[in-house]
């Protein structure tokens, strides 16, 4: 089995890094041609979709990386061997409260960008049961939470 693990490293200090997600590609048999089960995991959603298979891979054609990539665009795209199109940045609604605070709301934010999001809240106050205050949105999306 190979296991393919991403770490992140906050300003790119070693000391600080965490398994953020990992890629677990098993080989389901012997020869010339493999077959292979990817299963993909993140730290904060758990297995991401259903295993994938590539199929009939021929093993000693190219590097590894090769196999890697296309065993994460088949789990990506649940099924053929292709990357998927690039998700767009999500669009969320900025709304006004009476007091004139802007906000969003939470379960108009997209998982797994919601999920994201939510954790980068942590300490933050907020301007109602599940919102968040826009300026904070904003921080998340360029970076800064």
């Amino acid at each position: 089995m190979l296991r393919v693990t991403i770490e992140l490293l906050p300003g790119g200090r070693e000391c600080e890094k965490r398994v953020i997600a990992s890629a677990d590609i098993t080989r389901l048999g012997d020869g010339a041609l493999g077959d292979y089960r990817v299963i993909l995991h993140e730290s904060s959603l758990g297995v991401v979709g259903e295993p994938a298979f590539v199929r009939d891979y021929p093993r000693w054609a190219s590097s590894v990386w090769d196999l890697t990539a296309r065993c994460v665009a088949t789990a990506l795209n649940y099924g053929p061997e292709e990357l998927p199109p690039r998700p767009a940045q999500p669009e969320v609604t900025v709304r006004t409260n009476d007091a004139g605070h802007h906000y969003v709301r939470l379960d108009e934010i997209p998982e797994p960008t919601r999920t994201f999001f939510d954790q980068k809240l942590g300490g933050s106050s907020i301007p109602d049961h599940d919102c968040a205050y826009a300026h904070d949105w904003f921080d998340f999306l360029g970076g800064q939470r």
